[in-house]
């Protein structure tokens, strides 16, 4: 898998202790190299960190990436062969709430990676994760290409859309000069879901937590559309970017969407009943009700063009929706309901996923 780039490498994991920090931890795991993780907390209560006791797998910082000294200590010392930067605040919700959290932590969190590994300047692949609420969303229906116009009408489009200038300029003002042994990508991806996500004002965890209850679950915009894909979907785009910029410089300084399949464009109303359908309801009235309350301002499409991931990296999506719906749902089934072992369950769905996507001859099997 990924030429077995990863395999005893140095990797560290800014924002590990999160939804998508824990996936990719454990995948990275799994291909055998060594993992350094840097968070400032456990972000959620259950936490899929803590469930699979990842603190005893890796090395494990509680430091916050706004601490710009820290950050240049940890990377200096460790210098790890590739970084992955995730750390963020997530949330949409909380960008209304708490601006400056949203803001310090997603543009000078960034800049104190970029610092710290501009200071540090050893051999380092560094993958710099934003998202797609990095466009400025005017809804457009073909989809969002890279050089499409950054930042958005709310603070957390903003502080995604304001990170990425950053980092552009960081890549044209220090890593692009040849004497810089640091090599950067972009990687960018949204509407993401699967086990282990606890995270608030998220339409899945809200769900699982309402019927792991035995209730009934109140959605606020039934026919809002989302791309839905699984969370190894972007990751596998992130590995496969770090393999690709590990062996080809003319991917410096590039950025790369890593969406779902056309096809999987849903309502919110559809992903619930079909996620319910694992959960055997005598009913979707049951499941769900509609509220249409909607306390902020929210985007009714936004999906992205992956043209580009699939010329240059040849990575594609690997799941249907349906297999999508599998996964989430018997990910959290397996840990409310039938109590197995959670670790084995992420390391097997892992597994199939990579043997799904060997079967479709996908590139990053290699």
């Amino acid at each position: 898998m990924f030429k077995n780039i990863y395999k005893n490498k140095k990797v560290l994991v800014t924002g590990h202790t999160g939804f998508k920090g824990s996936w990719l931890t454990t995948w990275l795991l799994k291909l055998g190299a060594d993992v350094i993780g840097i968070s400032k907390d456990i972000p959620t209560s259950p936490s899929m960190f803590e469930e699979l006791k990842l603190e005893n797998k890796i090395k494990h910082y509680l430091e916050d990436i706004r601490d710009l000294q820290k950050m240049i200590e940890i990377v200096s010392n460790e210098k790890p062969d590739f970084l992955f930067h995730l750390a963020a605040q997530p949330i949409v919700s909380t960008s209304y709430s708490d601006p400056i959290e949203t803001i310090s932590s997603n543009v000078m969190g960034t800049t104190n990676i970029l610092e710290a590994l501009k200071i540090s300047n050893h051999i380092c692949k560094a993958i710099i994760i934003t998202s797609d609420k990095a466009y400025d969303n005017v809804e457009q229906v073909w989809g969002y290409k890279e050089d499409d116009k950054m930042g958005g009408k709310d603070i957390y489009s903003g502080s995604k859309g304001a990170a990425e200038l950053i980092i552009k300029s960081y890549y044209h003002s220090f890593f692009k000069r040849k004497e810089c042994n640091v090599r950067l990508a972009i990687g960018r991806a949204g509407n993401v879901i699967g086990g282990g996500d606890w995270a608030k004002d998220r339409i899945v965890v809200d769900c699982v937590k309402a019927w792991s209850e035995g209730k009934c679950v109140e959605i606020r915009s039934p026919r809002a559309t989302r791309p839905w894909q699984h969370v190894l979907e972007p990751i596998s785009g992130y590995l496969n970017l770090g393999a690709d910029l590990y062996n080809n410089e003319d991917l410096h300084g590039e950025a790369f969407n890593f969406g779902p399949r056309a096809e999987q464009n849903h309502t919110v109303e559809e992903l619930l009943i079909d996620l319910s359908e694992y959960w055997h309801f005598d009913s979707v009235s049951q499941a769900y009700k509609v509220t249409d309350n909607i306390p902020f301002h929210e985007a009714g499409l936004l999906k992205l063009n992956c043209d580009k991931a699939l010329f240059y990296l040849k990575w594609q999506a690997n799941l249907e929706y349906k297999d999508t719906i599998r996964f989430t749902s018997e990910w959290y089934y397996d840990f409310y309901k039938t109590k197995n072992n959670i670790f084995t369950k992420t390391v097997e769905q892992i597994e199939e996923y990579e043997s799904m996507a060997k079967t479709k001859g996908l590139a990053w099997t290699e």
